[in-house]
């Protein structure tokens, strides 16, 4: 196993302890006794180590900027390696407020791409992005696997940001257009993964491992990942025919297995007025939304409407819509 990159566990103590112990049995009690799959739910094994800040400035492809270790920690900061790729950045994402709002940009980078391990918020309308935080802040959007600090850190933040601030950063996000930085691959065999800071990467060398179904998302070079790159790229491993059967599911239902999703998202599921887009997106992501809806842990908004879509799908069918929207253009 190799040196397992940064994970803070600073954060980890102030999340757990911001997190209210009901709160936690509520969601633990929304899906009965299914556990959700793992592959989708990645939760940092205890022996995660943080390595030493050395001191080195650390670079990443077409920037000029540098950062030490210690600054790509901090949550009260946002790298900016490439800010002409965006507006100047308001301070709530740039810095947030000390103690409790962590800077928007952290988590979500600066470009608002985020990751597998949260979300691309990126030209989500900017209703959305507030009605979204409104649904955190008052339990409505939870998640299926309570252990998993990113939502964690969601309803910590909602809690403490003012709608001004809100208000800021969902203009600023909004006015983002959202990049493609994923390549969809289905193939029946994938590098042997590993949970490293709440998502999945793969181990060097030529391990491989069937894939089951599961999808595995990795980023195409980690380092530039953890620096907190906006520019990063991922890989998505899919089950073969995955796509095919997806796209089967979003146009027609699949036979009545779902409902189509075009009427809400769009035809090229790129979003439609403040429904949000699909297209592009992190399938790991999309899976956890799927998986949640279903089981009761978003109850929030658009909950009524996508009750009747998930409530027939299974995982499988969930891995399938989640690689065709991967697959298209954002």
């Amino acid at each position: 196993m190799p040196a397992l990159p940064a994970v803070r566990a600073s954060l980890a103590i102030l999340l757990l302890c911001l997190t209210l112990p009901s709160a936690l049995s509520a969601q633990a009690t929304v899906r009965g006794t299914e556990e959700p799959p793992a592959w989708a739910y990645p939760v940092n094994p205890a022996d995660v180590g943080a390595p030493a800040d050395d001191g080195s400035l650390r670079h990443v492809p077409g920037s000029t900027q540098s950062y030490t270790l210690s600054q790509l920690r901090d949550f009260f900061m946002t790298p900016d390696w490439h800010p002409d790729d965006h507006p100047v950045m308001p301070g709530v994402v740039a810095h947030g407020r000390k103690p409790d709002v962590f800077a928007c940009g952290f988590c979500h980078r600066a470009g608002g791409q985020g990751g597998p391990e949260n979300a691309r918020i990126a030209g989500l309308p900017a209703a959305y992005i507030v009605q979204q935080m409104a649904e955190f802040k008052s339990g409505a959007r939870r998640t299926s696997a309570p252990s998993r600090l990113p939502p964690q850190a969601m309803i910590a933040v909602s809690m403490a940001v003012s709608a001004e601030e809100i208000d800021t950063a969902a203009a600023y996000f909004s006015a983002l257009k959202p990049g493609a930085n994923i390549t969809v691959v289905e193939t029946a065999l994938v590098p042997k993964p590993y949970v490293t800071g709440w998502h999945m990467a793969a181990l060097p060398g030529d391990a491989r491992e069937p894939i089951g179904q599961r999808i595995i998302e990795v980023p195409e070079n980690l380092e530039h990942f953890v620096s907190r790159d906006s520019r990063a790229r991922f890989i998505a491993y899919v089950p073969i025919g995955s796509i095919e059967k997806g796209h089967a599911l979003v146009t027609d239902g699949g036979a009545g297995r779902t409902v189509p999703c075009a009427g809400c998202h769009g035809p090229d599921l790129k979003g439609l007025g403040a429904t949000p887009p699909l297209a592009g997106r992190s399938p790991t992501y999309l899976v956890r939304q799927l998986y949640d809806f279903k089981h009761g842990a978003r109850a929030g908004n658009g909950s009524t409407l996508m009750k009747p879509t998930v409530e027939r799908l299974e995982v499988e069918d969930m891995i399938s819509i989640a690689a065709y929207a991967a697959s298209l253009p954002p």
